[in-house]
């Protein structure tokens, strides 16, 4: 399943249905979103395989709101090239680090993170439903314009 047909693009208009499948923003929303250019879409072939989702903290820091890759397409290069995109979009924007986050309570995301090159900025106790926490991280941001 690996190669180099992996191929990541903003997402476009007619890719709404596939990133909001996770059902985490409202019709109108998403579509802003993807409008604004803070949704990617990876591509194998002809097939949708993985979105990303930009928020911008402050209207200013990058920080990933949602990384979703369907099990099938996972470790095959699916999740590094998604972050590459954004990394490179946070880059263009001049902006130094790009944030991320996992609850406290999914050891399998924060060691994505950690594998990708992100390290823990910290954490919010009880934010999520029945009081889980919130890990935070942080990567730099190469080739960023300072």
């Amino acid at each position: 399943m690996a190669g180099s047909d992996l191929s990541v693009r903003p997402a476009a208009l007619d890719d709404l249905p596939f990133v909001s499948q996770d059902g985490y923003l409202p019709g109108g929303v998403a579509r802003r979103k993807v409008e604004d250019g803070d949704v990617f879409v990876a591509w194998r072939g002809d097939e949708r395989v993985g979105y990303l989702r930009l928020e911008w903290l402050w209207s200013a820091v990058p920080y990933i709101a949602l990384v979703r890759v369907p099990a099938l397409h996972r470790r095959h290069g699916v999740g590094r090239a998604l972050l590459a995109a954004a990394e490179a979009e946070a880059a263009r924007r001049g902006q130094p680090a790009l944030y991320s986050s996992s609850q406290a309570d999914e050891p399998e995301p924060q060691a994505w993170h950690r594998h990708v090159g992100f390290e823990e900025c910290g954490l919010i106790a009880g934010l999520n439903e029945g009081g889980v926490g919130e890990v935070f991280f942080r990567k730099a941001v190469a080739g960023a314009a300072r």
